[in-house]
């Protein structure tokens, strides 16, 4: 898997913020990432660096369409610990 293919995309919601204070940051990735992919990835694209990788995989929701019940298909997400000073000023502005 390519470098730049494991980030989707970076949570924002009230308790991804509220980590991001504490060096923390959350981002959905790709489901056969690794953790040494994920960390190489946050390296590489933010100049930062990675001390630890937290993976989980989030179960998809069921969802009412008309009459039909539909599932979602589940996702997966890394919380990334980076290096006492270290920022990633793209959540700055969240």
């Amino acid at each position: 898997m390519h470098t730049y293919d494991v980030l989707r995309r970076p949570v924002t919601t009230e308790k991804s913020t509220a980590l991001g204070e504490t060096g923390k940051y959350v981002f959905e990735v790709a489901r056969g990432s690794t953790k040494p992919q994920i960390a190489e990835a946050v390296e590489k694209a933010f100049k930062v660096k990675v001390t630890g990788v937290n993976v989980m995989t989030m179960a998809g929701k069921s969802r009412r369409v008309g009459r039909r019940i539909v599932r979602e298909s589940g996702w997966r997400k890394a919380v990334v610990t980076l290096k006492p000073g270290d920022k990633i000023s793209f959540f700055e502005g969240v």
